[in-house]
């Protein structure tokens, strides 16, 4: 079974208008959720609670999902405290239970949460596939958003897993 990971697409950091291509990675996460739930597909939502600074206490406006996020009664909701989705939570047992084959990866913060939740899956020998399209990031001192967005993608397609190495293609070619 595919399972689509939307991490920590929430309303108080995305919506800062300094997230690379938001509204069109928001409208790119849609149509995959739609395609994985029309496939058999499950979509859980990963959920940080940050601090007020981060505008992610937990119950906050800003800790809530994006509001432009299409969510459907079927999906599940996942909260984390670190960048790892898989540290100290139920997403490996609740993986288990429903018996998830491929992961698929989309959200926010590319170089943070979205990365380090990727390498956990790969440590733990899931089909990692990561929506290259549909992960976004603010510049950082040192790089722009878009630099670190590639870097990134090519890094992920050149891990080494007992699975394979993650497929990372856009968002149109993962059905």
């Amino acid at each position: 079974m595919d399972v689509l990971l939307v991490v920590d697409m929430q309303q108080g950091p995305i919506s800062n208008s300094d997230k690379y291509d938001a509204a069109g990675v928001v409208e790119r996460i849609n149509l995959l959720s739609q395609q994985v739930r029309n496939n058999g597909g499950k979509v859980i939502f990963i959920q940080h609670d940050g601090t007020a600074e981060e505008q992610l206490s937990a119950h906050s406006d800003g800790w809530q999902i994006l509001k432009a996020l299409r969510q459907s009664d079927q999906d599940s909701t996942v909260r984390k405290t670190t960048n790892d989705a898989f540290h100290n939570t139920q997403l490996s047992l609740m993986l288990s239970r429903i018996g998830a084959s491929r992961l698929i990866f989309c959200g926010w913060a590319t170089d943070f949460c979205v990365d380090t939740s990727i390498r956990a899956a790969i440590s733990r020998d899931y089909q990692v596939c990561v929506a290259a399209d549909c992960h976004t990031v603010s510049d950082r001192e040192h790089l722009s958003a878009e630099q670190i967005i590639t870097h990134h993608n090519w890094v992920w397609s050149q891990m080494l897993s007992s699975s394979g190495p993650p497929q990372v293609i856009p968002q149109a070619e993962i059905y």
